[in-house]
């Protein structure tokens, strides 16, 4: 089977034809990708959009300085701060501050709030 080389204008042409626009965002600092347990931080990162008709977006990232930051896990959940809330008859910002300031603790938050 013979081989295919294409230079860039006919690779923009062909890309132009189906609808497909490739873009380079300028000016990236650092992009974060965020997970449950760690962040990837990609310093000086080279970002380029695809946009197709019909499809989402598309972010092609490239780079050679990644850090991993370990995420800290939250001492307490939303479920948590309603729980309390209700439990101490207060509002949710109150009972989130409560469970803030006694490291997640429900009890403590709940006794502390009702007193």
């Amino acid at each position: 089977m013979p081989q295919m080389n294409m230079d860039n204008r006919q690779a923009r042409r062909m890309m132009d034809r189906m609808g497909i626009n490739m873009d380079q965002i300028e000016g990236v600092e650092e992009v974060i990708i965020r997970t449950a347990e760690k962040d990837l931080v990609i310093k000086d990162a080279n970002v380029s959009e695809v946009r197709m008709k019909g499809a989402a977006r598309i972010f092609q990232v490239t780079g050679e300085d990644v850090e991993e930051r370990m995420r800290e896990k939250p001492k307490y959940t939303k479920e948590d701060v309603i729980l309390v809330a209700q439990q101490a008859n207060v509002s949710e910002a109150k009972a989130e501050q409560a469970l803030k300031d006694n490291d997640g603790d429900l009890a403590t938050a709940i006794l502390k709030l009702s007193s």
